[in-house]
């Protein structure tokens, strides 16, 4: 028979660590470790305990360096980190992701969803609303796009969004062709363009092409 999941609950209310642990008492493969209030030593009590996941409710140990500590104490064991928050706010769940946080669950999750999550972070997967998960989705593939690429027209500090705006440039596409083309607004399109221009150092947006072929050249000679 394998190991229960060794679990610490960590919050300020009592009902709600109460609850939990009488949910876990229920459960033959999980376990209730500790079960305590926040406080100035609950980082030294968590790091101890050799939880395998830590249950909190609050965003005020994500604000403190004691999240840090117990997921990177030296010779210990890495505890999961699964947060039960009172909504779906999307600043508050990016803000425990950065921290490290690898299960999300609103207050209003069933016991079932609870349990479940704490088993999947306890076997290392990442656990979230959907809705949620679709806002990080959608914030990596801004993050890419933004990011300066390698760029294939000889000109440096274009990022992928702007890579891509170029043919269409090249084109003769006004503003609202190419946000149709790639849905997204005409003033998104408009302040890409401008940022082209002072990139490639253009005048205006004819001049475009021949500062790519002019980048093309530049790279073509370099030994």
């Amino acid at each position: 028979m394998e190991k229960p999941i060794r679990v610490f609950i960590l919050s300020d209310n009592r009902l709600f660590r109460e609850a939990l642990t009488r949910i876990f008492s229920k459960k033959t493969d999980i376990e209730t470790v500790r079960s305590r209030h926040f406080g100035p030593d609950a980082t030294e009590d968590v790091a101890n305990s050799g939880a395998d996941v830590l249950v909190l409710d609050s965003p005020q140990f994500l604000n403190s360096e004691g999240l840090g500590l117990v997921r990177e104490g030296e010779g210990k064991q890495q505890v999961k980190i699964l947060m039960v928050a009172m909504k779906e706010d999307e600043a508050l769940f990016l803000q425990a992701v950065k921290q490290g946080v690898c299960g999300y669950v609103p207050k209003d999750a069933s016991a079932v969803d609870v349990v479940n999550a704490i088993r999947s972070v306890a076997q290392g997967e990442a656990v979230c609303p959907p809705r949620l998960c679709k806002h990080l989705f959608d914030l990596v593939a801004q993050l890419s796009e933004e990011a300066p690429s390698s760029s294939p027209h000889g000109i440096s500090g274009l990022t992928r969004r702007e890579e891509q705006l170029i043919p269409l440039i090249n084109r003769g596409l006004t503003n609202k062709e190419i946000a149709a083309q790639l849905n997204l607004s005409e003033k998104t399109i408009k302040n890409h363009v401008h940022r082209i221009l002072r990139k490639v150092g253009a005048e205006s947006r004819f001049g475009v092409a021949s500062a790519c072929r002019t980048g093309i050249a530049r790279q073509v000679s370099c030994p």
